[in-house]
């Protein structure tokens, strides 16, 4: 009898969410959780937004989004009109948002928002009753910025946006602790043995191969979907992402949401606000332009209900003298000789792994 409990590498992919799994005999009821008073709570990890997919990090609990990369794309196509490099070493990190491996067609038109310009009061407000019009949203960086009229300064903006239903809301579950932290209790929903099985439709099963290697799609009333995948491994939110369509692809097993199967998933709410120093303060190469600053911004949650997300990015450019030719400095004097998504979309444009719930609910907005 298999038991699903949601964990999250919420890659809103919401791509590669992962999913924590039990036996059928491991209630999650708080009441049977049976735990050693003097069981040590593991060392709260940070939370960690990344530029890419293909970016490795230590965190714990990682998160990407499309939303920097869109502001990357407007400005190599629009301003620098090609790959962007700096003078001296270019990062790793930058040769891959280069890459440009999410882009606007890999998301609905009517979910993002793109501004660019040279500074001044009237970008800003014409920035801010774009996203009013468009999502009667309003920004939580704008006001960071200096928006006196300069035109030896550029701005780049972003605003991704999704807010979607179930097709039938889950059912909310007892509270219990998530992972190994039995000093805080997450809020679940899913399906249980009470449920209705109209929510059965809810769910896809993509694989089980065991207790804690398996995944699930879960079904909107729009044309997004959230994909839960269960994994210890730890990859990039790219290798994640691949490994979780080649199980799939190699599943033989009931893809349907059957009597006694159970899906259990934590509640998520989260405001992460984060910066790239790695693109800051560089001058692009053959061009007169400087990175100043950069910012991308999450806002998620997640319930019985559905999703909300809302995430903003920029990049603040500033205009400097042109370099001589020989800031190219070719010297040879030593040697020498890269889980939401939408249906039919190959590209996801959300990710985040989850390890410790409180850790991210600790960050999320009322």
């Amino acid at each position: 009898m298999k038991k699903l409990l949601a964990l999250g590498v919420l890659a809103v992919l919401l791509a590669s969410l992962p999913v924590v799994a039990s036996d059928k005999k491991n209630k999650l009821e708080q009441s049977e959780v049976k735990v050693e008073q003097t069981e040590s709570v593991e060392t709260v990890k940070p939370i960690e937004i990344l530029p890419t997919m293909s970016v490795e990090s230590k965190a714990q609990n990682r998160i990407w989004v499309g939303t920097f990369q869109l502001v990357w794309n407007e400005l190599m196509d629009n301003i620098i009109y090609g790959p962007i490099r700096f003078v001296g070493d270019t990062p790793k990190v930058v040769k891959e948002l280069n890459k440009q491996s999410f882009k606007k067609s890999n998301v609905s038109e009517n979910a993002y928002y793109t501004k660019y310009g040279t500074v001044s009061p009237e970008l800003k407000k014409e920035i801010e009753k774009g996203i009013k019009e468009k999502f009667n949203e309003t920004s939580d960086i704008l006001d960071s910025f200096d928006w006196a009229k300069d035109s030896q300064k550029l701005f780049v903006y972003a605003m991704l946006k999704k807010d979607f239903k179930f097709l039938q809301a889950f059912d909310k579950l007892s509270e219990a602790p998530f992972a190994k932290n039995y000093n805080y209790n997450a809020q679940y929903f899913g399906i249980n043995e009470s449920s209705n099985k109209k929510l059965y439709k809810n769910v896809r099963v993509l694989f089980y191969n065991n207790s804690e290697d398996f995944a699930v799609k879960l079904f909107t009333k729009d044309k997004d979907e959230v994909i839960l995948y269960r994994t210890n491994d730890d990859k990039t939110f790219l290798k994640y992402y691949s490994e979780m369509k080649e199980k799939t692809s190699k599943y033989h097993g009931n893809r349907k949401f059957v009597k006694d199967d159970e899906l259990i998933i934590p509640e998520i709410s989260l405001y992460q606000e984060t910066n790239f120093p790695e693109v800051e303060g560089r001058d692009i190469r053959r061009t007169n332009f400087r990175i100043d600053r950069s910012i991308e911004t999450v806002d998620f949650k997640m319930n019985n209900e559905g999703v909300k997300l809302k995430s903003e990015a920029a990049v603040a450019v500033r205009m400097t003298s042109l370099l001589p030719d020989n800031g190219r400095q070719f010297y040879f004097t030593d040697n020498f000789v890269l889980f939401l998504t939408e249906k039919g979309q190959k590209t996801p444009y959300y990710a985040m792994k989850v390890a410790d719930v409180e850790t991210l609910n600790k960050t999320g907005r009322n």
